[in-house]
Parts: C-alpha cells; sequence; structure tokens
C-alpha cells in the first residue's frame, strides 16, 4: 500500500511538535503499522531527504522487491526512513 498523501501531512505535523524527539519514532510505527518504518541518523543516508521536518528527514523507501531501496514517488513508497538530523551549535 503506498504512502498517502493525507498520511505524509500528518506525519510531518507530528514530526514537527513542540517537544518532538526520537521518541517519536514508536508513536510514528505504532499509528502507521502498515508501512515498513527505518530510523537512523541523517548523516548514514546520503540521498537527498523526500521531506524534511523538525530536526528529521523524510525519506520514501520501496520494500516491495527483493532489495529495499530510497524513492522519491509516495506511490511507490511502502515505508519511510525517519533520518535524525544532528544539531548543531
Amino acid at each position: 500500500m503506498p504512502v498517502s498523501t493525507s498520511e505524509l501531512d500528518e506525519i510531518g505535523k507530528t514530526l514537527t511538535a513542540p517537544d518532538t524527539d526520537s521518541s517519536v519514532f514508536v508513536a510514528l510505527r505504532a499509528k502507521f503499522p502498515h508501512l515498513t518504518w527505518t530510523r537512523c541518523d541523517a548523516s548514514d543516508v546520503v540521498e537527498d531527504p523526500f521531506q524534511t521536518h523538525g530536526g528529521f528527514d523524510l525519506h520514501l523507501i520501496d520494500t516491495s522487491d527483493h532489495c529495499a531501496q530510497i524513492v522519491t514517488d509516495p506511490e511507490r513508497a511502502t515505508g519511510i526512513v525517519l533520518a535524525k538530523r544532528s544539531e548543531t551549535v
């Protein structure tokens, strides 16, 4: 099932809510159990993010084939990579 526009909007709102931290990953997995979720540090992903919200980069992934791959088309996306950006002082 592809990621819908309304789901992307809701994910974005959740990530930009006040006091959002890395624990948001657990909440998003629970809210969208039909999606594959992966979390990592933003420096671990070389592709440009699909979206950026607060301190997080959002990458879309297609897990329908043998190997998962980052995609830019929500119609192909079956999951999300949530990449936490490092805070710079």
